[in-house]
């Protein structure tokens, strides 16, 4: 019974001393280093928090408050619905928000327009929020 213990106390120390060189070298070897994830992260972050911010501008702006206005939406609410989409979502709002500010301020949009690009915007937000919450 001793030996036996022993026997499978010396298994078992060996079978360790031979994985633990394996499992440092595994440690170091990753596919994508720490870093490179790391700043793919930040990126990212970035890059959603920069979305944020043009739509919070551009819904924050007086042609867009008064849309709000007309149809009884909450601007806070509108802003606080941009966080839960996705960050696809996000960036083709910002695009569309970046484009209609450009045409506002080349001229070629009267605000009856603006209006109901705003009206548009803020139901397709709010529709991308019922579907995500589901």
């Amino acid at each position: 019974m001793f030996s036996r213990f022993r026997q499978l106390l010396i298994t078992l120390i060996l079978s360790t001393l031979a994985v633990l060189p394996l499992l440092s070298q595994t440690t170091s070897d990753h596919i994508v280093p720490a870093p490179d994830v790391h700043q793919a992260v930040r990126a990212a972050a970035q890059a959603r928090q920069d979305h944020l911010t043009k739509l919070d501008k551009f819904f924050s702006s007086e042609p867009a408050r008064k849309a709000f206005e007309t149809v009884k939406l909450d601007p806070a609410k509108v802003s606080q619905a941009l966080t839960l989409l996705s960050d696809d979502e996000l960036a083709r709002l910002a695009a569309q928000s970046e484009k209609i500010q450009h045409d506002v301020a080349a001229g070629s949009l009267t605000n009856q327009q603006i209006t109901y690009i705003l009206i548009a915007l803020g139901t397709a937000v709010i529709i991308l929020v019922i579907v995500a919450a589901r």
